[in-house]
């Protein structure tokens, strides 16, 4: 039921305002036409009605009053009144024009009726009855109630009229006289005048409807015209924030290649001689202080072992300091793809650090620029030494894959983890995350008893 409702709202809302108007106003002046006609008519109808029951009581009260004795003496008729009656009611015009006549006393008793077994019978009041013996003339239109049953029969249009019986020197009603009239005229006259009224009410409300429709239907026009408008506004500014964002990509993508320019030459040498050079050349010193050297003497084949991956691991920082300062750093990097980066980082750190590294792809990678491998390189090479570090080297982790459009990678380790509030972010992690956050990445870290994660999240998009 609600779906429907809504389905209905929503096909009416998708509607113009000229038609919404001719629907909602159409009914609603129907409506409102009805209400007004029926009170009209229902006036003209009482009005009519009560002026004619008027007249015709003036007219028979001026014929039948003089008959009539002292009625608040004389609670009954005598012969010679109801012959008087008889002669009256009969003959002539008046008797033509009443097809029933009776002559009320207030208890309801019947005083004369022109069918005679009604006379001297009494009947329960009824509230037309009870109004005129009030002083008023109640009239009724082709209205019947249960006692009239007779008059109900003649299948004609009558107009039934109680009109009070008043003493000439008190003016106190005495009697109330009841008489049905043909009504033919009448009733042609009264449907002429509802009628009338009506084609009046109808008419007006016509005009109304039109003149409402007429200014609506400019309106909805307007308010059209300018929807046009404003759609076709909306359409240009569509296709200029289209172009703002071809502009915008365009731009990152130019700031992303000057970024990386700038890390290659400028601001990043500081950052690569701590990522690379002084890494290797921490790592030889830790192991230099490993117990092999610090023994007895024994053991002169672990030492030579050692002595040889220190001299292996010194030369790669020479190497790496060389090519800094040549201007070519790392560049089978930024050819690369993205699982052979993470595989040389993963490889370069087993060898040096004798340790077992778990590199799992999360599904298939898009490849970033060049600044963003730069960045996934060190990343990775600056997570997996300080899980050797300080993490022991325990269950270290690479994963990489895609989230929401982005390229992430994720270095773990199972080590005793650290608290963050209490320990300063060294330069390795730092450097990391200027480096990350300068090309619109986020740098999260995460750590704990059960271990340490350093994850990066980079926008990939189109590169020119």
């Amino acid at each position: 039921m609600i779906r429907i409702l809504r389905n209905l709202l929503r096909r009416w809302s998708e509607l113009s305002l000229a038609v919404q108007f001719l629907v909602a106003g159409g009914f609603g002046l129907l409506a409102v036409m009805l209400v007004v006609g029926a009170w009209v008519t229902t006036q003209i109808q009482e009005g009519i009605i009560r002026n004619s029951a008027a007249t015709t009581a003036l007219y028979v009260d001026s014929v039948i009053a003089p008959l009539l004795p002292d009625l608040r003496k004389d609670q009954e008729l005598s012969g010679s009144v109801k012959r008087a009656l008889d002669e009256t009611l009969g003959q002539g015009a008046l008797g033509k024009r009443l097809v029933s006549f009776k002559l009320w006393r207030r208890d309801g008793t019947v005083l004369y009726a022109k069918e005679p077994d009604l006379i001297g019978r009494r009947f329960a009041p009824s509230s037309g009855l009870r109004s005129a013996f009030q002083g008023n003339v109640v009239a009724q239109f082709d209205t019947f109630d249960e006692n009239e049953t007779r008059e109900e029969a003649i299948g004609e249009p009558l107009l039934e009229i109680y009109n009070p019986v008043r003493e000439p020197w008190s003016g106190e009603v005495v009697a109330v006289t009841e008489f049905y009239e043909l009504a033919d005229d009448f009733k042609a006259t009264l449907a002429s005048a509802l009628l009338s009224s009506w084609l009046i009410v109808a008419g007006a409300t016509l005009t109304a409807f039109l003149a409402l429709s007429g200014i609506v239907l400019r309106g909805s026009r307007t308010i059209d015209d300018q929807r046009g408008a404003l759609r076709r506004q909306v359409s240009e500014l569509q296709g200029l924030v289209t172009q703002n964002n071809a502009l915008r990509q365009r731009v990152q993508r130019a700031s992303r290649r000057a970024t990386a320019l700038n890390e290659r030459y400028l601001r990043r040498i500081g950052a690569d001689l701590h990522d690379g050079p002084a890494q290797l050349v921490a790592l030889a010193a830790l192991r230099m202080d490993s117990p092999v050297f610090s023994g007895d003497g024994k053991g002169g084949e672990s030492r030579s072992t050692e002595v040889a991956m220190i001299r292996k691991t010194l030369e790669d920082a020479l190497r790496e300091i060389r090519g800094i300062c040549t201007g070519l750093v790392l560049p089978q990097i930024e050819t690369a793809a993205v699982m052979d980066i993470l595989r040389l980082a993963v490889t370069e750190h087993e060898l040096r650090t004798g340790t077992s590294v778990a590199l799992t792809p999360a599904g298939p990678l898009r490849e970033p620029g060049a600044s963003e491998k730069i960045s996934i390189y060190r990343f990775v090479q600056e997570g997996l030494n300080n899980a050797y570090r300080h993490g022991r080297g325990k269950d270290q982790t690479v994963t990489a894959g895609m989230k929401g459009g982005r390229l992430f990678v994720e270095v773990s380790d199972r080590g005793p983890g650290f608290d963050p509030a209490a320990r300063v972010e060294g330069l390795g992690l730092a450097g990391l995350r200027e480096r990350v956050e300068s090309i619109g990445g986020m740098f999260e870290t995460l750590t704990g008893p059960q271990g340490t994660r350093l994850v990066i999240s980079l926008s990939v998009e189109e590169q020119a």
